[in-house]
């Protein structure tokens, strides 16, 4: 049986995102993709735990979709989950300003860089320090590769055309 998402590396295939993150943390990164500290582990883990299992109104009324402009009406439980993403990015960014969420890069920010992308394709603002954030993110190398990625795709997912575009 095959699952999306799905790493396959070599005969093994892990379905999952926090699998997989854990995966290749254990198997590339020497267990470097998480804080040192085991007090900002614990913290970190948490967080993506939180995200791995939360924020299911943000999902359905915001869904992923890179190429797109869009602006959508929210629910009160879309707007509660933005709340809550505000306020871990805010802490965090109050604990290591203008980094990742743990002053490197981490499996968190790996769980949440698909938020920060549907706050860039619904075009949400939270508070100055979580845009701050934010920006980081979305000047991240890597992360741009995966957004010129994206525009190259043509299919069209009907489910991932909530709202109206902005033009």
């Amino acid at each position: 049986m095959q699952k999306v998402s799905a790493l396959i590396d070599a005969e093994l295939q892990v379905w999952d995102s926090l699998a997989i993150c854990e995966y290749i943390n254990d198997a590339y990164l020497s267990n470097a993709a998480w804080p040192t500290d085991s007090v900002q582990r614990a913290i970190a883990r948490s967080l993506s735990a939180e995200m791995h299992s939360s924020f299911m109104a943000l999902r359905n009324e915001m869904p992923m979709n890179i190429r797109a402009t869009r602006k959508v009406e929210l629910s009160a439980a879309a707007k509660k989950d933005l709340a809550r993403i505000d306020e871990i990015f805010a802490t965090q960014q109050a604990r290591y300003p203008n980094a990742w969420l743990f002053g490197e890069f981490s499996i968190a920010d790996a769980m949440y860089a698909p938020v920060v992308l549907r706050l860039k394709t619904y075009q949400i603002s939270l508070s100055t320090a979580s845009e701050h954030y934010c920006q980081h993110v979305l000047s991240c190398p890597t992360l741009q590769q995966w957004i010129i990625g994206s525009s190259k795709e043509t299919d069209i997912v009907a489910c991932d055309e909530a709202g109206v575009d902005v033009i």
